[in-house]
């Protein structure tokens, strides 16, 4: 008989006993680091004071206004016109690096300037400060969740709901704990953990799938974690090689940078390590489905070779990922004439490349974990469908059964003595009291 299913479930396939092992094995293993995530927030949130909020806000006070470009100049100290926001309506010449000049200014654009006297010697004493974004990032932020409602419906709702708590996480916890002096490594694991546990349930719900993926999610996050604490030690890495890097240890002299990259580093990786983890054990149930009676080792081929496709587009993802944020850098350092190996192992790139190799090893761990487990999982439903009870037409109904023979059908002896043999799926239907659609996935539990 073909199994048919209309959406995936891999509580159907296992049937209730299967189910309820494979429950009782990952709340084993999830409830404890569950436990665990509980108490390392607990202990490590943020109490007290904190440096959040301790300097002030640089583009607010009473010099500063926003204004609207009416006209671009291109002269020296008065780039462009714009009409001041302040109320009085005026249009003042203002004064606009060169730099943002070259990128383009539009007449229309909203930009937010300082009124400075010390500027009149150069030109305007209005001066460019930045553009105001507001309007377009909010309307870039409502297309994005339509078009995900639109496509993936409630499951793009819950993802979305996902998204939303796990950066609460990080603003609310990681962010604060570490500005605060709080043990990095232990702040990000909780941290990473509870950003899990938070996308994971909220996107796909609680169930031996989603389990199972967290399960393998959180292995790739401890081979990550344990390789970057290596590499950023090995490789000497400082964290810091930007400006951003230097000014936070100019105002929070207590943080270590390096200890910084490192928690980088391990974030970095969470969403492409979930991806792959969801993916493998949807993949396992599949197969399943597909071949209730495939042996074990052969799922798990079957999965792997999933897994290796997957591995190959995520890696040159990620990659690719790191290239374009590094861009800058890389046209910077390729302005030297100086060898690739110098060129790879200077500070700035090599924080590139550490985290591009650190994060694909433990994604690509990370997929044959989750094979792994997700295949002793279905394996006691394949225990299970290698026996049948199936009741005979006589008064009696006296059944004994013994296990599947080598090609996975089941023989079963009468009370009379009489030996059947059952193919794989084959139903019996010779006669009043004969067993009724014994071969779905729940048929011993009926």
């Amino acid at each position: 008989m073909s199994h048919q299913h209309t959406e995936l479930d891999p509580e159907r396939d296992l049937g209730v006993s299967g189910a309820r092992r494979a429950r009782r094995i990952l709340a084993a293993c999830v409830l404890p680091l569950l436990i665990a995530t509980i108490i390392g927030l607990i202990a490590l949130w943020p109490r007290g004071d904190t440096p959040i909020g301790s300097l002030e806000n640089p583009v607010e006070g009473p010099n500063f206004t926003t204004a609207t470009v009416v006209e671009v100049t291109g002269v020296l100290g008065e780039e462009v016109r714009a009409e001041l926001h302040d109320g009085t309506g005026r249009i003042v010449p203002v004064q606009v690096p060169p730099e943002i000049v070259e990128a383009g200014i539009e007449v229309g654009a909203q930009m937010r300037i300082f009124f400075t006297a010390s500027a009149l010697g150069s030109g305007s004493p209005y001066v460019f400060v930045d553009f105001v974004r507001d309007v377009p990032l909010i309307i870039l932020g409502v297309l994005y969740a339509l078009v995900v409602l639109a496509v993936a419906r409630l499951r793009g709702f819950m993802a979305i709901v996902g998204l939303l708590a796990s950066l609460a996480v990080v603003g609310v916890f990681l962010i604060p704990a570490l500005m605060a002096g709080g043990p990095p490594l232990l702040v990000t694991l909780v941290g990473a953990s509870a950003m899990m546990f938070f996308a994971v349930y909220l996107a796909h719900g609680i169930s031996i799938r989603t389990t199972t993926a967290l399960l393998g999610t959180f292995l790739g996050l401890a081979a990550t974690t344990a390789l970057a604490a290596w590499a950023t030690g090995a490789a000497s890495l400082t964290g810091a090689n930007s400006d951003s890097s230097l000014v936070l240890n100019s105002v929070l002299p207590g943080v270590n940078l390096r200890d910084i990259l490192l928690c980088g580093i391990v974030i970095a990786g969470l969403g492409a390590l979930n991806d792959v983890t969801i993916t493998q054990a949807s993949a396992v149930w599949e197969l399943r489905a597909a071949s209730p009676d495939a042996p074990l080792r052969q799922v798990f081929a079957r999965a792997m070779r999933i897994g290796r496709d997957h591995i190959a587009s995520t890696v040159y993802t990620l990659a690719f990922a790191y290239v374009g944020t590094a861009l800058p850098v890389l046209m910077i350092v390729m302005l030297y004439d100086r060898s690739l190996g110098s060129t790879l192992t200077a500070g700035e790139i090599a924080e590139e490349v550490v985290r591009t190799l650190v994060s694909s090893i433990g994604l690509v761990l990370a997929i044959p974990a989750t094979t792994a487990i997700a295949t002793l999982l279905v394996r006691s439903s394949r225990a299970r469908d290698r026996f049948a009870v199936l009741a005979t037409s006589d008064g009696d109904g006296a059944v004994r059964t013994e296990p599947a023979d080598g090609d996975g059908g089941v023989r079963e002896q009468l009370a009379d003595g009489r030996g059947a043999h059952r193919a794989p799926g084959a139903h019996r239907a010779d006669g009043p009291g004969a067993a009724e659609n014994r071969a779905g996935p729940d048929a011993v539990d009926r």
